[in-house]
């Protein structure tokens, strides 16, 4: 989980960086956009192998509630 949040946090940088040498809004707007999948990606991989390891420590109504709180999470960010 910890290595996959390092590299979520390089691609983040990596990505400003991008944005701050080309200035233009475009590119900027597009590189943001690639941003957008890199998140909730790394979201629902963490937490996935966070709950495989604690599978047998919790109850299935904690899960069921835990992937739904993901759910409404990605569809706010879908929302306007």
């Amino acid at each position: 989980m910890v290595l996959l949040r390092l590299l979520s946090g390089t691609i983040e940088i990596t990505a400003a960086g991008l944005m701050f040498k080309s200035h233009d809004l475009e590119k900027a707007l597009a590189i943001n956009s690639m941003l957008a999948l890199v998140g909730p990606t790394i979201l629902i991989v963490t937490t996935s192998l966070g709950i495989a390891g604690l599978g047998d420590k919790i109850s299935y109504s904690k899960m069921l509630c835990l992937f739904g709180g993901i759910i409404l999470i990605l569809l706010s960010l879908k929302m306007k």
